[in-house]
Order: C-alpha cells, then structure tokens, then sequence
C-alpha cells in the first residue's frame, strides 16, 4: 500500500500541496491501474493474512481440545482458579472497541476528522486496558502463587498432578493473544498518528479498514477463549 509522507519527497514526481488534506492528493501504486484496485488488493490480502491467523489460533483450539478431554479434571480445577468478573470485563471492553473500530473506519469514509481521531483513541485505549486487567490482575498474581505453566508450576494446594498442563495451555493460548491485542494497537496507533494529517478520508482510508479488520479478529478470538477458558466449572 502507498502513502503520503508529508515529511518525505512526494512520489512519482507528484508534489504535495500543503494546503490541502493529504488524502486528496493520495496516489495509488504505480504497478496497479487505479486507487479501486490497489484497496482491492490491499483487502484481499489483509483477509488472507487474517485466514492464516485462524490457522494459527486454530493448532490452539486443537490442544486445547485434546487436552481437556486427556484431563478433565485438572482442567475443570485449573479453570477455578480464574476470575470469571475479570474476563467478562475484558470480553465488555474489546466488544466497545469492536464498535469503535468499526466506526473509525465510516468516520473516515465521510471525512469525520474529529470523530475518527477519537474513535481510534477509544480503540488504543480499549487496547491497553484490556493488557493491563490481564497482566496486573491476572498473570502476575497467578504467576507470584506459583499458577505457572510446565515445569515452572510450584502451586502447593492443587488438586491434580495434571494442572501444569492446564496452565500450559492458559497462558500459551492468552499471551498470544494478548501480543496480538498489543500489534493491533499499534497498527491503530499508527493510523492515529497519521490521521493528525488528514491522511484518510473518502478517496483513502485502506490502513484504517485493515487494521480494524485485524483487531476485530482479535475481538473474536477472545469472544471463544472466554468460555473456553473461564467457564468451564
């Protein structure tokens, strides 16, 4: 995907004019026909890369299945040790930033400057809150208890010789998602940066479609975690 740097030479000898918003002046790839087709492509490719996401979270599910029905027991006791309240709250701020993603992408299409910059905010926002319920009330109190994956486990009052595993497949399948939370901030974060320029707007806004695609991934991926995880008992 091409884009104007306001701070870089202009491309293809087209030169930038300063009084007008960045995303008129916006020139599509000089290996693509027209502006349609490169977002054509750009989309395309943005749903392939997120059709090998699902393949990875996927090989996730797949252990977790096969592991749970292996050791149901040590599942079903790891699973109490978690705060269902924590992770419905997370699962209530990544669905707000689902919406507010969604809508940064029409603010942009209708030129709704202020309201885009402020949808992808609430969308960071949402982002880094999510993170940090996950680690300061979750992952450090469980880790501190010695609620630890493998061979780190030290919980003295478990109840299954199998709850390592349990723990194994708690933090391998949250932490990935959790990194993937932290990317999809950043590609918005990006995004916001740009838009303090007026980058996007009717006639562009392909950055801002596909990174909200990203991180309505990563919504729905936690929206199966969720019970998977910590409503099992």
């Amino acid at each position: 995907m091409t884009t104007i740097d306001a701070n870089s030479p202009a491309p293809h000898g087209h030169e930038i004019d300063p009084n007008k918003p960045l995303y008129q002046q916006y020139k599509h790839g000089h290996h693509f026909r027209n502006a349609e087709e490169e977002f054509d492509a750009c989309k395309t490719g943005m749903w392939l890369f997120l059709a090998t996401e699902v393949l990875l979270f996927a090989g996730l599910f797949m252990a977790y299945t096969y592991f749970r029905f292996k050791y149901p027991e040590a599942f079903a006791n790891g699973s109490q040790y978690l705060d269902w309240r924590w992770g419905a709250l997370n699962t209530v701020i990544l669905l707000i930033s689902s919406y507010t993603a969604a809508m940064a992408v029409r603010n942009a299409q209708l030129n709704q400057q202020a309201k885009l910059r402020l949808n992808l905010v609430i969308t960071i926002f949402c982002g880094l809150l999510f993170i940090a319920i996950k680690f300061i009330f979750e992952y450090l109190p469980k880790w501190s208890q010695g609620k630890r994956p493998g061979s780190l486990f030290s919980y003295p009052f478990s109840h299954d010789a199998w709850e390592p595993m349990w723990w194994s497949v708690y933090y391998s399948a949250t932490a990935i998602h959790a990194l993937h939370v932290v990317i999809g901030a950043g590609l918005l974060a990006w995004c916001l940066r740009r838009s303090l320029k007026k980058a996007y707007g009717p006639t562009h806004y392909t950055m801002v479609e596909n990174s909200a695609l990203y991180w309505h991934l990563v919504d729905l991926i936690w929206i199966f975690l969720f019970p998977l995880l910590y409503l099992i008992h």
